[in-house]
């Protein structure tokens, strides 16, 4: 019985520590792409969604360590923007509601690849569609606001 619970305890800890791989982000990510727009609306801000594969997708970890867990992407994106993470991991376990969702949702914005990033100005339209770009955050930043 102890080795079962050792093991369980173990197997836990691993996926937790595997889920937690690459650059942490202090971001606000939320789950729902409608409820954001909504939100944005109301407060006056963009809308960025990010569609990434978090535990696979190497150019989407790579855009997480150089620009999203940043200080400068934080601080713009506290005050400007409404953020949406839509993963598509391999070995992080999801519901079966939110794997139809994020699959309903890079459907109808015919996604790819990752990482795909939408910027969705105040008023709700699609403004933007890109990905990674290398340069930073102050780059990626100003990369955005030339679109909205």
């Amino acid at each position: 019985m102890k080795k079962i619970i050792l093991s369980a305890i173990i197997l836990v800890a691993f996926f937790v520590g595997c889920s937690k791989s690459g650059a942490k982000d202090n971001l606000n990510w939320e789950p729902n792409l409608e409820a954001a727009l909504k939100q944005a609306k109301a407060e006056n801000k963009a809308v960025l969604v990010n569609f990434t594969g978090s535990d696979w997708c190497q150019w989407c970890k790579r855009l997480n360590s150089e620009v999203f867990s940043q200080p400068a992407f934080e601080d713009y994106a506290d005050n400007n923007l409404i953020l949406v993470k839509l993963d598509f991991p391999q070995s992080i376990p999801q519901s079966p509601e939110t794997k139809m969702y994020n699959s309903m949702i890079a459907q109808r914005f015919g996604v790819e690849g990752f990482p795909t990033i939408l910027l969705f100005n105040p008023q709700g339209k699609l403004v933007l569609q890109t990905g990674y770009q290398p340069g930073g955050p102050v780059n990626y930043v100003n990369h955005l606001k030339s679109y909205l």
